[in-house]
């Protein structure tokens, strides 16, 4: 099995305030070469994860094959030497970039899937989500005599699994995962089966597709795009799929609940041309722009951008009021393979890494900036300075979503409270911070409405996972609670 380290992703500094997608994975069976389509897979969701990457595989002559690297799938899981030590018709993958673990110093030891031999035979697990009780879980399971390889809370799984009394991978999956509390979409794989997995709240996204006489499993719809499959329908949360030459067995192996589906996939992680809950992604980022210029108007020149994310959204703001829609910001897609090792003269360059203003274009306007989401507020501090070195008569921030005042426990890298800007400052204060002549932010209910819940939130009993915003935790954070985290409930 190749775990041989390649060098780690670029620095890039127009992406170092934002929120990190949480990971992505890919599964297929019933395909020649399956390890060619999962690298496509994980490079059609390499968004979802860019500190690194892995592909676990089986033939029958040659049993379970495994690489692991760090750094983006093209630069890895593209090399014919490497491909070729991954042979055989079922196979699984995982793009990743830390969230439990080893935050931005990731061991090779942490890269996914991973792979176990029971008695039964050997299972690989990739893991999309977060584990809330895993220190818990893994202080009983080493006190029981398990020895951990890694740092992540994805291993807990095999170890349960592991002590698990059921005879086939199936049942000890199911064992183990109903004693995990979080967020998880699974994608896991035997000799002979593909296996998908929701959480019964179906926080993290996962979908079926199928392509040929086979079948795949993807965190999102553009990964099937990206191999010719045909997207089949989404895995229910609380749903196991068990995936054979035979065909496919569905079963509900936790108590059901009401689903809480992360709705920061719609805002921002998911790609803009993946469909969720039957709606296109781009429309629905177009909506919020929509919204956002009925909630939050203000007179202007120009609609621009913050490349990528904040596209769509600005789209839909021109529509809705008028104004005109222009890319004042250009982003350099090359930046990130110049500087593999950036002395810090290049990062104090920040954002002008990565971002340049368009000059002729803004000089002496009113420029309405919109983007996804503020963070800790740096970065759109930069982007503001930016625009008014280069002329601006104005500068109105409008975001696409509404403040992110908490932490997400859930499987995305957010900052220790006290770090988000929405934590500590009111709307007004947070103007004042950046430095701009009017901030707003869409509302919750508008949010609500622009993904298709007509009546807005309903407080009591939320639609989505919107806890980043309204601090109301769909599962208990128990680990952190343990660790101090105070959960406070937010006045209505």
């Amino acid at each position: 099995m190749d775990q041989s380290p390649l060098p780690r992703h670029p620095f890039d500094p127009a992406d170092d305030d934002k929120l990190r997608e949480e990971c992505g994975v890919f599964g297929v069976i019933g395909v020649a070469d399956a390890a060619n389509f999962v690298a496509l897979g994980l490079h059609a969701l390499q968004h979802r994860g860019q500190e690194a990457g892995g592909i676990v595989t089986h033939h029958a002559d040659h049993g379970f094959s495994t690489a692991r690297r760090f750094g983006y799938v093209r630069d890895t899981f593209t090399s014919q030497a490497v491909m070729e030590t991954l042979p055989g018709p079922i196979g699984i993958g995982h793009v990743r970039y830390s969230t439990a673990g080893s935050k931005g110093n990731t061991a090779i030891r942490d890269v996914q899937p991973f792979f176990g031999e029971f008695a039964m035979g050997g299972a690989a697990i990739a893991h999309n989500g977060n584990i809330v009780n895993a220190d818990e879980l893994r202080r009983e399971l080493i006190g029981r005599g398990s020895i951990f390889q890694s740092s992540s809370d994805s291993e807990c799984i095999i170890h349960l699994m592991a002590r698990s009394y059921q005879k086939t991978i199936p049942e000890r999956m199911k064992d183990a995962l109903r004693r995990v509390e979080g967020a998880f979409s699974v994608v896991a794989m035997t000799r002979t089966k593909l296996i998908g997995v929701r959480d019964a709240l179906g926080v993290r996204p996962l979908v079926l597709g199928r392509v040929g006489d086979g079948y795949a499993l993807s965190s999102e719809t553009c990964a099937l795009d990206i191999i010719g499959a045909e997207f089949v329908r989404e895995i229910e949360p609380g749903e196991m799929v068990v995936i054979t030459e035979k065909g496919i067995e569905s079963f509900k192996p936790f108590e059901p609940r009401k689903s809480r589906f992360c709705i920061f996939e719609h805002v921002y992680f998911s790609r803009p041309d993946s469909i969720i809950g039957g709606q296109s992604v781009y429309e629905t980022r177009r909506g919020i722009g929509v919204e956002l210029a009925r909630e939050a108007p203000v007179e202007a020149d120009l609609v621009c951008p913050v490349p990528d994310s904040g596209t769509p959204a600005a789209i839909g703001y021109s529509q809705e009021s008028g104004i005109p829609y222009a890319m004042g910001i250009i982003r350099n897609q090359y930046m990130g393979r110049t500087f593999i090792e950036p002395t810090e003269q290049i990062r104090n360059m920040g954002v002008r890494l990565k971002l340049n203003v368009n000059r002729a274009l803004i000089r002496g306007k009113r420029v309405i900036l919109v983007d996804d989401s503020v963070v800790r507020g740096t970065t759109s501090r930069k982007i503001k300075e930016m625009i008014l070195d280069a002329g601006a008569a104005e500068v109105h921030f409008r975001i696409a979503s509404p403040p992110t005042a908490w932490p997400c426990f859930y499987g995305v890298d957010t900052p220790d409270r006290e770090k988000l800007l929405a934590a500590t400052m009111s709307e007004e204060e947070m103007r004042a911070h950046l430095g701009v002549a009017s901030l707003r932010f869409i509302s919750l209910d508008g949010l609500y409405r622009a993904v298709g819940e007509a009546q807005g939130r309903d407080a009591q009993n939320p639609a989505y996972c919107d806890a980043c915003f309204s601090g109301q935790y769909p599962v208990r954070p128990t680990d952190q609670v343990a660790k101090g985290f105070k959960m406070v409930e937010p006045a209505e």
